[in-house]
């Protein structure tokens, strides 16, 4: 059983199948940290940017509004885990998901990354990149990663059969 865990959310269902098993491999009385990683375009800098300074996306109070939100949502997640007679702490954060991750892995001297994949292949991936691909290459502690999808009914079957 490990005493620090870390699982990454974002909001979405598919992140949140991380959870059952963090729940399982945490000790008794361990921490389970729940990250949210805001990835918020950059502020324009210039009058040749193609977002305005007044774009929706990148004012001040949306930002907050989204950071409020994503805090909320953490909490109450963090109170469910609470409930297991464990320790939940939730932090919110800005910048690049991977990077993110690994940086708080090692500041926080987590024992292992708990997160679940979102699917992607292809094109798709190529072009928004694994977060789990590339907390894997950098983490500076175990990463278990939990398929997020439902396995088909054949392969349920086969699975059962073996």
């Amino acid at each position: 059983m490990l005493n620090h865990l870390l699982v990454p959310l974002d909001g979405s269902i598919l992140a949140e199948k991380a959870l059952p098993k963090a729940l399982q491999i945490a000790a008794p009385g361990g921490r389970i940290t729940l990250v949210l990683v805001v990835d918020i375009p950059p502020l324009p800098i210039s009058g040749y940017d193609l977002m305005s300074p007044s774009s929706p996306w990148t004012s001040e109070s949306t930002v907050n509004e989204i950071v409020e939100r994503s805090r909320s949502y953490l909490e109450g997640v963090a109170d469910t885990i609470r409930t297991q007679a464990l320790q939940a702490s939730v932090l919110v954060e800005y910048g690049d998901p991977a990077t993110v991750l690994v940086t708080v892995a090692r500041e926080r001297k987590i024992d292992a990354i708990i997160m679940s994949t979102h699917g992607r292949s292809g094109l798709r991936r190529w072009l928004f990149g694994s977060v789990t691909r590339r907390v894997l290459e950098s983490a500076p502690c175990p990463v278990y990663v939990i398929p997020a999808h439902e396995p088909a009914a054949d392969e349920a079957k086969v699975a059962r059969a073996g």
